[in-house]
């Protein structure tokens, strides 16, 4: 992974900001070289720093306003072969390996509580995937956010 420095925090947020922004329009807000701008968007999206657009796509404009998450114990000697099986569900839109009671932590999408019942008992139909247990999401309290942490980067002055 890519280590963020200051100016590209500073590129982050302008593209945040503005990102139908014409590069040349960021690099003169930023008072850089469009060259320069151009060149650390590359690194970083080369990087994986800088994900995709559809992260940014609501499921529930989709469709898909019911989320839920979703704790997997799998079979302790072959439950690795269950990730990519459950990766393969659309559903799926986040998994996490945890420590703990479960194995993988996985962030749900559907339609409504009977897709849900539908994608659950999918999941115990993978090979080794021992248990789940599901909980709701009532409301989301505070969306998936970064902007407050590149901030923090952007003000933080190279080391002497």
């Amino acid at each position: 992974m890519v280590s963020v420095d200051a100016l590209d925090a500073r590129i982050l947020l302008a593209v945040d900001d503005d990102p139908d922004a014409p590069s040349l329009a960021l690099a003169k807000r930023l008072g850089i070289a469009r060259n320069t701008l151009h060149a650390r968007l590359q690194r970083l999206k080369a990087a994986g720093a800088v994900r995709e657009f559809t992260r940014r796509v609501d499921p529930a404009a989709l469709g898909y306003g019911l989320v839920a998450f979703v704790s997997i114990a799998l079979s302790q000697t072959t439950g690795h072969r269950a990730t990519a099986a459950l990766a393969a569900f659309p559903e799926v839109i986040e998994m996490h390996s945890t420590t703990g009671e479960a194995d993988l932590l996985l962030k749900v999408v559907a339609r409504d509580t009977a897709d849900l019942h539908r994608i659950s008992g999918e999941f115990l139909a993978v090979p080794d995937v021992v248990r789940t247990s599901t909980v709701i999401s009532l409301r989301e309290q505070l969306p998936l956010r970064t902007r407050a942490l590149i901030e923090q980067a952007a003000d933080r002055r190279p080391l002497a």
